[in-house]
């Protein structure tokens, strides 16, 4: 495989991992020697260095990781704090809420307390990284198990998650 065409291939790896990846990892994917992996690696550092890039290779744990040019971190935060102001839809509020107040349980579980499926809610939650998976549950199938971010905390204005209102306050309200 041609040098050009290896940076090609690191470069689209990282793009699409979300999170570091080693050398080793990427001997295996491209079956390139370690020597020519680190040299194309080394290049593409510098490459995007030398451009100004919004975009660079930074090691990290152990791996590698294309990342957002910390220069711009401004920007990026500004962005971050548009999209986290707008508002959750009425299913991502209840499905945030019964995580918020049930934690740790599994999607299906979130389910069968809102009575629908709750694959979209769920998504849009972990992607504005309200909710997390915080573990597996010991049951059939392994299911994992969702929690609360500090950026929930955050998004609601509180110190942790005893200060949530009890749940008692809304029962008063659907029995009045």
């Amino acid at each position: 495989m041609e040098i050009p065409q290896t940076k090609s291939i690191i470069e689209s790896l990282l793009f699409v991992a979300g999170e570091p990846v080693n050398i080793s990892t990427l001997v295996k994917i491209t079956e390139v020697p370690e020597s020519e992996i680190r040299q194309c690696m080394s290049e593409l550092i510098d490459n995007y260095k030398l451009t100004g890039s919004g975009l660079v290779i930074a090691e990290i744990a152990d791996g590698y990781q294309m990342i957002t040019n910390p220069e711009n971190g401004f920007w990026v935060r500004k962005l971050r704090n548009i999209n986290q102001n707008t508002k959750l839809s009425q299913a991502s509020l209840e499905t945030l809420a019964i995580i918020a107040y049930k934690q740790p349980l599994t999607k299906v579980e979130v389910d069968q307390l809102r009575g629908v499926n709750s694959d979209g809610a769920v998504k849009t939650l972990a992607d504005r990284r309200l909710i997390k998976i915080v573990g597996k549950k010991e049951a059939p199938g392994r299911p994992f198990l969702y929690g609360t971010t500090k950026e929930f905390l955050q998004y609601f204005g509180l110190k942790n998650l005893a200060e949530l209102p009890p749940i008692s306050d809304f029962l008063k309200e659907d029995a009045a």
